[in-house]
């Protein structure tokens, strides 16, 4: 392949006879193991959090409304009406640019697993008018949406964006050194998506083998052990992951052997490098799903809490569809924070779609008060669900905030416990979404080989939306753009938008990769 690195057949003779016994071959790239620390390094526990305890709840006005544990009085909280029936479809958007023709190659030095699938066309959705005019969107021509009334809560009315991080390294790279967050906050972590070691298990067919267990072996000792997901892929990334400038690396599933593993020199630069292994086992497809729902329930979540209980029936019903026989569990992380009526409260996961939507319609926005919120302990509370080793696991975090500045670390440790449990972690960031917590949310989506994903304007639905520092995106239905991403985990394929299912763009992009000007560079 032309962006994997070869392994020297002289280093991996001496690797195998003994005569190397530590680091070699060290390119300036790798960063110097930290004094009394290993390589290979791996989360540490997590800390124990106790019982959920849900404090006294809020006392209610003659109206129905609440008063806090202040005294102060809040407003009726929306109701969730009955079923309405079938939504008609959307409003058309305004003549916006379309999506121009597909470039015939955007960097050479970017690589995209899996292969891309064009989603079928949502019934009664209509072509945008833009669509046959053949003109290329660009971030300066958007149009603003135009303003709408508030609308009554039904599945389908509101719209979101997404963004890989692992399909764009370079963009990433100068979001990274222009936001400077992770000199601002200590705790905030750094992926460099540039410089990523895939290990990659496919079949006789080459076909993508899920759930195969890949154990990297540093030069001290210390290992680290990740599961392909469902596109036979494991994402290191040597800086974070502190990987020795020689790794072993062995490949196996259900506890059978791919072969001898192999020793890898880790060259650590731009374009990454990949490593190959082949199943003899045919490749399965997952048969199970667990979804979880992270989801801050403070004050500022309102609107995006009353349409969630709308949408999820509605994303649940189309996974089902797309893949018959499917045993899909959901499970809840409702989290608010220290001082509210309840810190965390957690729904193990559950099949019985009736009981799990009754749960989420107990929910209602209350408390916070500050900007950051308890997202700590939500990732804590959920990297203790009751996860299935045979599943794909996806969980949506849906929030506004970022944790708070002291326990930023806490947040990243229980990211990197939910990444060692093949847990892709989706964040749905919603209004109010500032730096701290779009740069948290998207650097743990590229760590579990995920996607961001960010609420928008279009629907006129609620408070504004933050734009993300993105230069390329669709704008489509949340709850079309849920299911595409849903079942891109399933599938192990990437699946994009069908053209009817597109609100407007910004910028351009090919199967999820911005197209670059020929004037771009990168940041030194």
């Amino acid at each position: 392949m032309h962006r994997c690195q070869a392994v020297s057949l002289a280093v991996i003779a001496a690797m195998l006879s003994g005569s190397i016994a530590g680091p070699v071959g060290a390119t300036p790239h790798i960063q110097h193991v930290d004094e009394g620390q290993g390589y290979c390094r791996t989360p540490a526990a997590l800390p124990s959090l106790g019982a959920e305890v849900q404090q006294q709840q809020p006392r209610t006005n003659r109206r129905g409304g609440y008063i806090d544990r202040r005294g102060v009085e809040g407003p009726v909280p929306m109701a969730v009406p009955a079923p309405p029936p079938p939504p008609p479809p959307p409003p058309p958007p305004m003549a916006s640019p379309a999506r121009g023709d597909t470039a015939e190659s955007a960097s050479a030095d970017i690589v995209m697993t899996g292969t891309t699938v064009r989603a079928a066309p949502v019934p009664g959705a209509a072509e945008p008018p833009a669509a046959a005019s053949g003109r290329v969107a660009s971030p300066t021509s958007i149009i603003p949406p135009r303003p709408r009334p508030q609308l009554q809560p039904q599945a389908g009315l509101l719209t979101a964006g997404e963004h890989d991080d692992l399909l764009n390294p370079q963009l990433y790279a100068r979001y990274v050194e222009q936001s400077n967050l992770g000199q601002r906050i200590r705790d905030l972590p750094r992926v460099d998506t540039d410089r990523v070691l895939t290990v990659r298990v496919t079949d006789n067919r080459g076909r993508p083998v899920p759930f195969a267990d890949i154990r990297v072996t540093c030069s001290d000792g210390n290992a680290i052990t990740l599961k392909t997901q469902a596109d036979g892929n494991v994402a290191l990334f040597p800086d974070l992951d502190r990987l020795s400038p020689m790794v072993r690396i062995g490949a196996s599933l259900n506890g059978r052997s791919m072969g001898r593993a192999l020793s890898v020199e880790v060259q650590n630069r731009a374009g990454g490098q990949q490593v190959n292994f082949q199943s003899p086992t045919a490749a399965i497809t997952a048969q199970r799903l667990d979804l979880a729902l992270v989801i801050d329930t403070t004050g500022s979540m309102g609107d995006e809490i009353t349409y969630l209980q709308r949408e999820l029936a509605s994303i649940v019903n189309a996974i089902r569809r797309s893949h018959p026989g499917l045993d899909l569990k959901v499970g809840f992380v409702f989290y608010r924070d220290i001082g509210d009526d309840y810190v965390t409260r957690t729904v193990n996961f559950d099949g019985n779609i009736s009981r799990v939507q009754a749960s989420l319609a107990q929910e209602r926005a209350f408390g916070g008060g500050d900007y950051p919120e308890a997202m700590d302990q939500a990732l804590i509370r959920a990297a203790g669900l009751g996860w299935r080793p045979d599943a794909v696991k996806s969980l949506l975090l849906v929030a506004d905030a970022p944790p708070h500045d002291d326990l930023y670390g806490r947040t990243w440790n229980a990211a990197e416990h939910l990444r060692a449990q093949r847990v892709h972690i989706t964040p749905v960031a919603a209004s109010g979404v500032a730096d701290e917590a779009e740069y948290a949310m998207r650097a743990m989506a590229a760590l579990t080989q995920s996607r961001y994903l960010f609420l928008t304007d279009d629907s006129g639905i609620g408070n504004p939306h933050a734009p993300p520092a993105i230069d390329c995106y669709y704008v489509s239905r949340l709850d079309a753009l849920l299911r595409r991403v849903i079942d891109s985990q399933l599938s192990g394929r990437r699946i994009a938008p069908a053209d009817n299912e597109v609100i407007r763009e910004v910028g351009r992009q090919d199967n999820g990769r911005c197209i670059l000007p020929p004037d771009w560079q990168q940041p030194k």
